[in-house]
This record gives C-alpha cells, structure tokens and sequence, in this order.
C-alpha cells in the first residue's frame, strides 16, 4: 500500500502490538505520541478522531481512521499481501486464522483481567461467558501449541503476532499458568524473537 500511516502511540499500550506489525509489514509510518499524563487522549481533537479516547488509533494513507488491535492486524496483512502475514482468502488455513486472530481480544484478555483483577471474587458463571473460564482458554492455547510451532500451523501470520503480544504482556504482569506452560513459553520467545519484534522496542 501506497503512502505514510499515522499511529497515535504510547509505548505502554496497544497501540505498540500495531507498530509491531506496521514493522512486520514494512510499512511507512509515523508514530504521533500520546501522553496519557496529561490527558491528550481525552482532549477534542484525539476524540474526534477515537471517541472510545482509546489507542490504538490508526490513520490510514486516505485518511480512514480505525481502531482495535485485531481490526488493524488483519487489514495491514491484507495490505502488505508480500509480507506473508494471511493465509489466502476462503481457505481452510484463513478460517483458522481468524479463529485465532480474534482469539485474543475476545477469549485471552478479558479472560485474563478477570483472573488477575477479580481473583478474590467469586467466579462469573461460564456460561455467561465468552471465553468460559481462564483456564478453558489456557487449556485451549496449551493444547494447540503443542500441536504446531504458530497457532495456523508452522507459518507465522498476525494472528501469532496479536496473540504473542497478549501473551507477552500478561506475563510479564504475571498472569497465571503462563510461565509454567513449556507450549506458551516456547511460543512467545519464537515470536518475540522476529526482527520486527526488536525494532518495534526501540525508542519512538
């Protein structure tokens, strides 16, 4: 794709997992950083922009604003066709993808928070619940990455990217069984150790 991205960003937020992929893809951005200190994600221009005041918030070369770290991952794939990062359309090996390049917002995340934030609470009912229990969704990865090295088989795609990411970050925040996991381990240190990874944690 033609043209310069604009990312809004602060390295301690999502919006690091789309520079990740923006470097993953080769694309050419700029990183227009937000302080969360002094509120320039509530101010009136940021809201024009991402009412929710959230990032990430991506500007597209036409000007298109989008959101949402799973929304963002899959267009820049289908963009950048020459990176790699999606399996082609309408096949076996997409289906796949985007069962798991949703799998993280939807099932790991708000499955995590709720383990670490609420571990002195009662447990919702599963039924309630996308993602069941905390550890139906560990079971789940635990059980694929000890089938295949990336969560669509032995290729790296963004869905492996939007799910190291999260896995990444909860452990380091401690979340629970994911230091104890050899399959979760091995994963995140296969796709934290991609080039692009590294150059996403340079300074901005």
């Amino acid at each position: 794709m033609q043209g310069r991205f604009k990312l809004y960003f602060h390295p301690q937020s999502r919006a690091a997992v789309v520079r990740w992929m923006l470097e993953e893809v080769g694309a050419d951005y700029e990183l227009v950083p937000v302080d969360f200190e002094k509120g320039e994600n509530r101010s009136p221009e940021f809201l024009a922009l991402n009412p929710m005041g959230k990032l990430p918030t991506l500007v597209l070369p036409d000007g298109t604003v989008m959101t949402e770290v799973a929304a963002i991952l899959a267009h820049l794939a289908d963009c950048f066709p020459e990176a790699g990062l999606a399996p082609a359309i309408a096949t076996p090996e997409r289906a796949t993808y985007y069962r798991w390049l949703f799998f993280a917002p939807s099932c790991l995340e708000p499955a995590a928070v709720d383990a670490m934030m609420r571990k002195d609470s009662a447990p919702l009912p599963k039924r309630a619940l996308g993602w069941g229990s905390y550890d139906d969704v560990i079971d789940t990865l635990e059980g694929r990455l000890a089938a295949a090295p990336y969560v669509t088989g032995t290729r790296f795609t963004a869905a492996d990217l939007g799910l190291g990411a999260t896995l990444w970050w909860l452990s380091m925040f401690g979340a629970p069984r994911l230091q104890e996991s050899a399959a979760i381990k091995g994963f995140v240190e296969r796709v934290t150790g991609r080039e692009a990874f590294l150059r996403h944690r340079q300074p901005a």
